[in-house]
């Protein structure tokens, strides 16, 4: 998939849990874990807003587009 989720590098770099990061953005630690290890298909703006507010980011430190060799 060209589109890479680097929340996991975001979090280590603010040193804050997958328990902590879902409480603060209201996402059950499921769905924050299917998006940490990058198997969603979709995510919400409003998602994205809250993770980026919790964390003190950019969209484009968490999202990564690398595109795939033909």
């Amino acid at each position: 998939m060209p589109i890479i989720v680097n929340l996991d590098v975001m979090m280590a770099r603010r040193k804050i849990s997958l328990n902590e990061l879902s409480e603060k953005v209201e996402l059950t630690l499921s769905n924050l874990s299917i998006l940490k290890t990058g198997k969603a298909k979709a995510i919400r703006f409003s998602t994205l807003e809250a993770i980026c507010k919790a964390l003190n980011c950019q969209p484009a430190d968490i999202l990564e587009y690398v595109e795939e060799p033909d």
